[in-house]
């Protein structure tokens, strides 16, 4: 009985973990449009008391923007599941000196498992440097959003 508590307490740290670890936002970079996708990430950020991040996936000179919303650590073993929580996020992406790849508004309900908010997109010339933003906000909460800056390499 121990182990089992241990193994899925284990578990429950690694998933954790795994929700606000990231890449850093400097090794943004793709080496031409045969290779695979990068996926790079900002470090997390805490908005309406949850774990967020905003990520790019690069391939060649085209990118997507997701943004994720995630418990902030483990819940306690045996506890009940956090009550659900309406959130409305909004996600952006631009590129240096003005071009704007979209924005996406959303109202979502979170209880406990990872959302993930895409829409934004586009194609940017080599050598530019796009700009992302993610923001959170709840009842009682205001956004504080994350972002991050990658330069695109083809």
């Amino acid at each position: 009985m121990t182990r089992k508590i241990l193994t899925t307490a284990a578990a429950a740290v690694a998933l954790g973990t795994a929700l606000v670890i990231a890449a850093p936002a400097g090794a943004a970079t793709a080496s031409g449009a045969d290779d695979a996708p990068t996926v790079i990430c900002d470090n997390y950020g805490l908005q309406a008391g949850l774990a967020t991040k905003v990520c790019a996936t690069v391939s060649g000179g085209s990118i997507e923007f997701t943004g994720h919303v995630g418990l902030a650590g483990p819940p306690s073993p045996g506890s009940p599941l956090p009550r659900p929580k309406q959130l409305d996020v909004v996600l952006t992406g631009s590129v240096a000196g003005g071009l704007t790849l979209g924005t996406t508004q959303q109202s979502l309900t979170f209880q406990s498992r990872p959302v993930q908010v895409e829409g934004v997109h586009g194609t940017v010339p080599c050598g530019s440097t796009v700009h992302a933003s993610f923001s959170v906000a709840s009842a009682g909460w205001l956004a504080n959003p994350v972002s991050t800056d990658i330069p695109v390499t083809c």
